[in-house]
């Protein structure tokens, strides 16, 4: 017997030896990496570990501890649908080398995606397989019956994938072990019977996920007279994103078992019927008019309730007061964000003791937090934000123990910030950002679990030392963001108990050099000190920190750009997939030197502001390297020199350019064509040179912002830049342009409606200097909304366009200081949003039209130095614009306010300008003539009746001497 044993372990170690290599069956691994051969594309890098033999231990795949068989093969996706795209393996086909891999039990595909080709019909080999998982994997054609020979299959997941269409169900019903059923998006309303198979000729089936397969009461008109339907065991069913409408679906009160059912993003109006075993329900996004419409409140046993996204109007009832719908109710979660309810939160929520999460937010709520909250003693998760709540905080927020997730913000909330919120000892996220609180920096040393505090836009004030963070070692996020009467004062040697990710300080105030406390987060991604008046040169420490935003604006920083963050050093620290710095911003500050090329190994950089400091030297021709660089803003320095060529490769990406006030010269490269996304292009206050290039127009298609402002182009304004509806604001002032101004400004889409929508991706200070009303100003947070067109200051000639006074959303129109001759357009009143309207220094005549006078906004007004005549029209906004200066230099213009005054024979003129008087010379004359000719012929008629018949002759001269006579 020993023998035996001895021969038998001899002959398992040969066969183990031959054919597993390092723990892995040689067929097995090279069926793998024939899979990874067959992979196109992976950009996540996930089979980088399928190399040598141990292919047991490479990522994605599992063995059998005792066979040593590959049992797993584990490639599941991210399931966000704005991410699985790009980190999905890609493929032409399913490769069918895995048939080799007859031990699997749990194959997951999931992160690979297959080209639209067919599920292979060797995944019917795979009969040990007790999961499959294909979701969004690419597949289409028909759901093949072989998968009914898997009588293992625990789960069988095929959804998203809207190419697949199943023609018949009944094989589904082989599969006895089936627990779970995923067939979103998947088309199954063609096959005949797919309720019955469904719902329960599955014996096993638990849980069954039908979202967007484009299903409604139709298909169900019959299925609840089926008395089979209660033998189902289902507990979990989605009918999410399908096309119920109307009334609830009447078989689902037949599903007995049922408890946990999702019919979001439908077409519902009617009252929810009483599911007895239903704990959890998502109705978010459906068509109920208001909460009393869903009768809600009779479902005792609820457990979860989602109503969130339906934007239901009126006030927001909660539960009956005295019990006469439930005596006690089960609701753990009420998830009733994003509505329109008004009113107060209903005190008788205090009645719903055993809730967990309350989410109010997003609505019009008013009134203030009522002290019944402070009830739900139960609550781990408040959201009361962006609502209109005023009053206080109330104390009694305090007796929520359990809470653990706080979110206030966004309402006008003032007073203290309760000492009882340091009560809370398992908060772990509190938020009450943009708000009216005062008063002292609130107490967190007691919340020892805080991960997120967020207390930005209030009105916070006093002094905040170390002593305030004594006990907070959790915290991973701080915001302190505009609260500008904090002051931080805090000892340089000072060692935080936290690591933190994000730290945001801006316009609260430290008065000091760089805090040198920072050089002990390790873990810093996010720094925002900007205006809190730090000063001195970097610290050269910042170099070693793995900071991918940081903020050091309107402060007193000085010294050259030399210990910026390292973005070797970011890599080194950061595990994949690390990002490296993507948003540099130092405006205005006192740094001086050239920009440091280091700037260029950014390369995952977005946004790069280094306006308004004392920077020096050429633009860095490595800059155009930076591929990745969304916006550019080197705005009021010293540079100098040429672009060069290089800046043209940054092409789509680039959508916001500043080059503001600088000591550029030479002409544009035409590279620039290349950045066909920008929305801003601001060259101006240097020394470029040539002409204006077509290409501005012929390629820009989103450019909403246009300023060369005092520069030297000459030669005309190119008619191509008629081709950008976008555009909002066109500043060519003070350059030496030719030729006249082109008619077809008037395609100018968004200076003709009141548009204001405009969006640039990032976090960074949009601004723009413009002349407006004779000031220049920095525009900002209105930006978007300023629309102008400046040309003053060159030398262009003709009439101005009557086309112009179709841009009925300009703001502000400047044409001063050119050779304009003709009249101003008699409709100029039509531009009713016209704000600021100068024409001085031309040789513009005629008289100014009465429609000037309905311009009811505007409030900056020059006409002076023209040749302008007659009398100034009045009117109600123009009885506002009392200053002579505005009309000085016109020597015929009379009437208020000048002191000339008016002839009582000159008139207003209410009629054309002198291209209509041109227009309408011919219609006049024909006027004229016929009434002429008119008169004639009547004249001549009488006399000819007076010759040819007597008796009218007498009787005619009897009545003229008779009337003569009668005066005399």
């Amino acid at each position: 017997m020993k023998k035996l044993w001895v021969v038998r372990f001899f002959l398992f170690f040969t066969f183990a030896n031959t054919n597993l290599t390092s723990g892995c069956f040689e067929h097995e691994r090279k069926a793998l990496l024939r899979f990874k051969c067959s992979i196109v594309s992976d950009p996540s890098g996930r089979l980088s570990s399928w190399q040598g033999n141990k292919c047991c231990h490479w990522q994605g795949v599992g063995c059998d501890n005792a066979t040593g068989h590959v049992t797993r093969l584990d490639l599941e996706g991210d399931r966000s649908f704005l991410t699985r795209r790009y980190t999905k393996l890609k493929g032409n086909e399913l490769n069918s080398c895995l048939a080799e891999l007859s031990h699997l039990s749990y194959m997951d595909l999931s992160g690979a995606y297959f080209g639209g080709s067919p599920i292979p019909e060797f995944i019917g080999s795979l009969t040990q397989l007790r999961y499959l998982i294909l979701y969004s994997a690419g597949f289409s054609g028909m759901v093949p019956h072989f998968i009914g020979n898997l009588s293992n299959l625990h789960l069988l997941d095929l959804g998203e994938m809207d190419l697949l269409v199943v023609d018949d169900f009944t094989w589904f019903s082989d599969l006895l072990s089936l627990t779970y059923l995923d067939l979103s998006r998947v088309s199954i309303v063609k096959a005949p019977n797919f309720d019955k198979v469904l719902l329960y000729m599955i014996p096993s089936l638990i849980e069954l996920r039908l979202s967007g397969c484009d299903l409604s009461n139709s298909h169900f008109y019959r299925t609840h007279l089926d008395p089979n339907l209660t033998l189902s065991i289902i507990q979990k069913l989605d009918l999410s994103s399908n096309s119920f409408q109307g009334e609830f679906p009447l078989f689902l009160q037949n599903l007995t078992s049922l408890r946990g059912l999702d019919l979001s993003t439908n077409e519902l109006n009617s009252s929810v019927p009483v599911m007895k075993k239903v704990v959890d329900l998502n109705l978010r996004q459906n068509n109920f008019k208001s909460i009393e419409d869903t009768r809600v409140w009779r479902l005792c046993q609820l457990k979860r309730l989602d109503l969130s996204f339906i934007f239901m109007e009126g006030g927001f009832t909660g539960p009956s007061t005295n019990g006469s719908e439930c005596a006690q109710y089960a609701l753990e979660a009420l998830i009733l964000d994003e509505n329109n309810f008004g009113g107060q939160i209903p005190k008788s929520l205090g009645r719903l003791t055993a809730l967990r999460e309350l989410n109010l937010a997003g609505n019009d709520l008013t009134g203030t937090i009522p002290e019944a909250l402070g009830n739900l003693t139960s609550l781990r998760v408040l959201y009361l934000c962006e609502n209109t709540l005023t009053g206080s905080i109330p104390m009694s927020i305090g007796n929520m123990l359990l809470l653990q997730t706080l979110d206030l913000s966004s309402n006008q909330l003032n007073g203290a910030i309760p000492l009882s919120l340091g009560n809370l000892s398992e908060l772990t996220v509190l938020y009450i950002s943009d708000n009216f609180l005062q008063g002292p920096f609130p107490a967190i040393g007691q919340l020892s679990k805080l991960d997120s505090l967020d207390i930005s836009n209030n009105s916070l004030s006093g002094v905040v030392t170390e002593a305030h963070f004594s006990n907070t070692s959790m915290l991973k996020y701080f915001d302190a963001n505009s609260n500008y009467r904090l002051r931080f004062k805090i000892s340089p040697d000072w060692k935080p108990p936290f690591k933190i990710g994000g730290f945001a300080l801006q316009s609260c105030k430290i008065e000091s050099e760089f805090p040198s406390w920072i050089r002990t987060q390790t873990s810093l991604r996010k720094l925002i000190l900007s205006n809190t008046s730090i000063s001195g040169p970097l610290p050269y420490w910042l170099r070693e920190l793995p900071i991918t935003m940081l903020d050091l604006s309107h402060n007193f920083l000085n010294g050259p750009l030399t210990n910026l963050p390292s973005n070797q050093i970011i890599k080194h620290k950061l595990k994949p997939p690390y990002r490296a710095i993507h948003s540099l911003l130092l405006k205005n500050n006192l740094f001086n030197g050239s920009i440091p090329d280091s700037v260029c190994n950014y390369t995952d950089l977005l946004i790069l502001d280094l306006s308004g400091n004392m920077l020096s030297g050429g633009f860095p021709d490595c800059l155009g390297n930076v591929r990745s660089l969304n916006v550019l803003i080197l705005s009021s320095n010293r540079l100098s020199g040429v672009i060069p060529n290089s800046l043209g490769n940054l092409g789509s990406s680039l959508q916001w350019l500043a080059l503001n006030n600088n000591s550029f010269h030479g002409e544009l490269p035409k590279t620039l064509a290349n950045c066909t996304s920008l929305a801003l292009l601001d060259l101006g206050e240097n020394m470029f040179y040539g002409s204006i290039p077509k290409w501005i127009g012929e390629y820009m298609d989103l450019l909403s912002f246009l300023r060369l402002h005092k520069n030297s182009f000459t030669g005309p304004i190119p008619v191509e830049l008629c081709e950008r509806p976008r555009l909002q604001i066109m500043d060519l002032g003070e350059n030496k342009l030719t030729g006249t101004i082109p008619r077809c400004f008037q395609n100018f889409g968004k200076m003709t409606e009141d548009d204001y929508s405009f969006f640039i991706p990032g976090y960074f200070e949009q601004s723009l200097i413009q002349i407006m009303k004779g000031v220049a100003r920095e525009y900002t947070m209105t930006l978007k909304y300023v629309v102008d067109i400046e040309l003053s200051s060159n030398k262009l000639v003709g009439e101005i366009p009557k086309e112009l006074v179709l841009l009925s959303g300009l703001l502000s129109l400047n044409l001063s200081n050119n050779h304009l001759t003709g009249r101003i357009p008699d409709r100029i009143g039509d531009m009713n949003s016209l704000e600021s309207l100068d024409l001085s220094i031309n040789h513009l005549s005629g008289m100014i039209p009465q429609s000037l006078s309905a311009l009811t906004f505007l409030s900056h007004l020059n006409l002076s130095h023209n040749n302008l005549s007659g009398r100034i029209p009045t009117g109600s906004q123009l009885q506002t614009l009392t200053d002579p200066s505005i009309y000085a230099a016109n020597n015929e213009l009379c009437g208020s306010p000048l002191p000339i005054n008016c002839n009582h024979h000159e008139v207003l003129e209410t009629g054309r300008n002198a291209e209509e008087d041109e227009d309408n010379d011919g219609d006049e004359k024909i006027w004229i003539y016929g009434a002429t000719g008119g008169f004639t012929t009547g004249c001549m008629g009488i006399v000819a009746i007076l010759v040819l018949k007597n008796r009218w002759r007498l009787a005619f001269f009897k009545f003229v001497g008779y009337y003569i006579g009668k005066k005399l």
